[in-house]
């Protein structure tokens, strides 16, 4: 994310140094647009990662629930004969 930041920083100081004031500063507007973009999606991306680790903590743990709980049950079963 950093490089791709630091290769549009350096193609709108390119372009600037190419364009009059008004478009020079269209230029930086959509670098910096490109920049939160990039920043959004990258906080998107970790907070999916984030979610996919919490489900699938969540799906082991309940497992590990139902398998004590079967036990259980057997013991049970057992004790009841």
């Amino acid at each position: 994310m950093k490089k791709l930041t630091f290769v549009l920083a350096a193609a709108g100081l390119m372009t600037l140094a190419a364009c009059g004031q008004q478009q020079s500063e269209n230029v930086e507007n959509a670098a910096e647009n490109v920049e939160a973009a990039v920043e959004n999606v990258t906080e998107n991306v970790e907070v999916a990662a984030e979610n996919a680790v919490d489900a699938t903590t969540n799906a082991v743990d309940n497992a590990a629930v139902a398998g004590d709980n079967a036990a259980a049950a057997a013991g049970n079963a057992v004790e009841a004969k």
